[in-house]
């Protein structure tokens, strides 16, 4: 079980017991009306734990209550904990962010940008490596397959690229391969990036992504209960989404966490509690140290969550208006144009299956979200965000 974090009352911490009640009833109102089966969210603010609350049912095949410590496919929300290893093993002076990632993986030494012109596409030739910088802000040009109908998209999906019997190394392998959609350096394309960062971690440390995330990461900051995969002893605490979704009918399929993962996705492979998620924020609050825990310099993770895209041009649906990205994270740029509260600085990032978190170094608070619900996800990330702040009282 992850190890808790110093708790306090919400008034001690400058927020409204009051306002997060009615977080609390609005999760409630939502999950008796059968829009989500259940939720664990919490909150802490200046090093303690103001609000950690469980909801409705961890399985609603079982009608088993929620549990604070409910274990949840994390999905994307990986990406940050990859995106912190990469510099882990950048500070060690492994790697340099202007690398060229064929250094390392020599897949990509001669990969091509697909330059499409109605339903196919010819090869032309980069005009700049992708590099490390490249996909931790994810501007190497790569893609996701279900981002789009164009044929780059048609190609990926074609290799099957997503498939769960592969390796890390065979991804890879199979992607240096495929056609870029974009020229590396032009413009922010959220994809498989963070799957080859994964790749990378395992060809410089010389270890698999598990055990070095294991041994560097997850074990030195208590988060016992993350991974690619829950054992057998904890699986009664996996939280589990409706068969059915209650919007449009469509059958949920996620990914299976009972078995070890061969392919490990350093994009989206990932389970945690929402403690052990927490744990990590608040490494991350605590600029790269946690207790006596130091995973990063204060530099490195000023460098992370500083924009690192200037005026290149990313997807208005997953990059909102007043935010960059920075090495891992979305970062908010100004105080207005989103609409959503927050402050300049703030950083965050969410997954397919309805997890979100943010950190807002200004206020001294981090929040973790946790749901399965992937079609109702984008619905929860700006209510939780909207009522969490409507709780900041001084």
């Amino acid at each position: 079980m992850s190890t808790p974090l110093p708790t306090a009352k919400p008034e001690e911490v400058g927020l409204s017991q009051v306002a997060l009640d009615r977080l609390s009833t609005a999760l409630n109102d939502r999950i008796a009306s059968g829009h989500i089966p259940g939720a664990v969210a919490l909150v802490a603010r200046h090093g303690k734990v103001a609000y950690h609350q469980s909801f409705g049912r961890l399985d609603p095949a079982r009608d088993t209550p929620m549990a604070t410590d409910a274990i949840f496919r994390i999905y994307s929300m990986t990406k940050a904990i990859v995106s912190v290893a990469v510099m882990m093993l950048w500070e060690e002076g492994r790697i340099l962010l202007s690398d060229p990632i064929s250094k390392y993986l020599p897949a990509f030494a001669n990969t091509q940008v697909g330059v499409v012109s109605g339903d196919s596409y010819t090869l032309a030739a980069t005009k700049n490596p992708i590099t490390v910088q490249d996909l931790l802000r994810h501007t190497s040009g790569l893609t996701y397959e279900f981002r789009g109908e164009t044929p780059v998209h048609k190609a990926y999906a074609e290799a099957r690229i997503a498939r769960l019997k592969q390796t890390n190394a065979d991804q890879v392998d199979e992607l240096g391969g495929l056609p870029l959609l974009h020229q590396p350096g032009t413009k922010w394309e959220y994809s498989r990036s963070t799957d080859v960062l994964g790749r990378l971690v395992e060809v410089i440390s010389g270890q698999t992504l598990g055990t070095f995330l294991s041994e560097r990461i997850l074990t030195p900051l208590g988060m016992t209960d993350s991974g690619f995969a829950v054992p057998e002893a904890d699986q009664s605490r996996i939280a589990e989404p409706f068969a059915k979704d209650p919007e449009n009918g469509t059958d949920v399929a996620l990914l299976d966490i009972r078995r070890p993962a061969m392919f490990e996705s350093g994009g989206g492979g990932m389970v945690a509690t929402t403690m052990d998620y927490a744990r990590f924020l608040g490494m991350l609050l605590g600029n790269g140290r946690l207790g006596t825990t130091r995973l990063l310099g204060r530099k490195t993770v000023e460098l992370m969550t500083s924009d690192h895209l200037g005026t290149i041009s990313g997807s208005a649906d997953l990059l909102p208006p007043g935010h960059g990205f920075g090495l891992g994270f979305a970062v908010r740029t100004q105080p207005g144009m989103a609409p959503f509260p927050g402050s300049v600085g703030n950083y965050y990032w969410s997954g397919a299956a309805g997890t979100s978190f943010w950190v807002d170094p200004a206020e001294r608070l981090y929040a973790v979200l946790m749901i399965q619900a992937p079609i109702q996800r984008e619905h929860y990330r700006l209510l939780f965000r909207d009522m969490v702040y409507a709780a900041v009282a001084d």
